[in-house]
C-alpha cells in the first residue's frame, strides 16, 4: 500500500505493524509476510533467540538483472524463453516477452527481448553501468544470431534482487530452527512466498501458498500446511512426482476446491 515495514510486534495477543512512514497498524490476528526470511527475523519484536538469527544470517541468495532490448521484430524465435549454454557469452535465459503476450509490446513492428544475467547483488556484473550493460547485452544477443546491432533501438536495465533462494548444505538446519520458533513464540505470523519461506517456488506454487494461508484464516485451523507446496507439486507438473521430502501433493488442490465448495 505505498508503506514500507521497518518492524512488526507481538503482543500478547494481537500484532502491530510500524512503517516506514512512521504509522503504526495495530490490532491484527495474523501477519502474512513474503518478504526475505534474512530481512524479516531481525524486524520482528520481542526479538527472535540468538540462534534463529544467526540462522536467518545464514540463508542465502543468487540475485538476477534483466537487460531489455527494444528491437526490430525480425521473428528470431517463438518461444517465451530459450536458456542459453554457450561459453562464449554471459546470458543465461532469454525472454521474449511479445511471445508471452502481444499486450506486452504495444508496436507490432518491435519486438522486447529479456537478457536474463544471474549474478549477486553487489559484484562486478550487478553493479555495472546500465549503458555498459546493454551495451553487452546487444553485443551478445548479435553473437546469438538473434538480431542485428541496427535493429535494436533502445534498452533498459531492471535488477531484482533475491530472485532465487540458494539451497546451501545447511538451509534445511537454518529454516528448522526458525521454523520451530515461530511456532512457539510467534503464532499469527505466517510465511509463504519464494523469498517468505526461502523455497525455490514456481510462481503459481508461491500464489497457492497465499491462497492456502487465507483458507486456513477462514477455517481458523492449520488443515493446510504451506511447507508442502513446492516445485515438485504433482498437480501442477503432472507426473507422479512426490513434493519435496516425499510428501504427496495431489490432495492439497482437491481439498482446497471442496473447502472452496462447502464455503460457497
Amino acid at each position: 500500500m505505498g508503506e514500507g515495514v521497518n518492524k512488526i510486534e507481538k503482543t500478547a495477543e494481537k500484532w502491530n505493524v510500524y512503517t516506514t512512514n512512521g504509522n503504526l497498524y495495530s490490532g491484527f490476528d495474523y501477519v502474512l509476510s513474503s518478504a526475505p526470511i534474512r530481512e524479516l527475523i531481525p524486524s520482528v519484536v520481542p526479538s527472535f533467540s540468538a540462534e534463529s538469527i544467526q540462522a536467518a544470517n545464514q540463508l542465502k541468495y543468487r540475485d538476477f538483472l534483466t537487460v531489455v532490448l527494444i528491437c526490430k521484430d525480425e521473428n528470431a524465435f517463438a518461444d517465451n524463453w530459450i536458456y542459453v549454454h554457450d561459453p562464449d557469452v554471459k546470458v543465461g535465459r532469454i525472454q521474449n516477452f511479445k511471445s508471452w503476450s502481444p499486450f506486452m509490446v504495444p508496436d507490432p513492428k518491435m519486438a522486447c527481448y529479456g537478457m536474463e544475467y544471474f549474478c549477486f547483488e553487489g559484484d562486478g556484473l550487478w553493479t555495472s553501468p546500465d549503458e555498459e550493460l546493454i551495451a553487452m547485452g546487444t553485443e551478445e544477443i548479435c553473437k546469438l544470431g538473434l538480431t542485428s546491432p541496427e535493429s535494436v533501438l533502445d534498452g533498459r536495465v531492471v535488477r531484482q534482487a533475491k530472485a532465487y533462494p540458494v539451497y546451501d548444505h545447511g538451509y534445511r538446519n537454518h529454516l528448522a530452527v526458525i521454523r520451530t520458533e515461530i511456532e512457539k513464540r510467534y503464532q499469527g505470523l505466517c510465511l509463504l512466498g519464494r523469498n517468505g519461506m526461502h523455497k525455490y517456488n514456481n510462481q503459481d506454487h508461491s500464489m497457492m501458498t497465499a491462497m492456502l494461508a487465507a483458507k486456513n484464516i477462514i477455517l481458523g485451523s492449520e488443515e493446510y500446511d504451506l511447507w508442502n507446496v513446492n516445485e515438485d507439486a504433482e498437480y501442477h507438473e503432472g507426473g507422479n512426482r512426490g513434493a519435496e521430502g516425499g510428501l504427496q501433493m495431489r490432495s492439497v488442490p482437491e481439498r482446497l476446491r471442496e473447502s472452496q465448495n462447502n464455503h460457497d
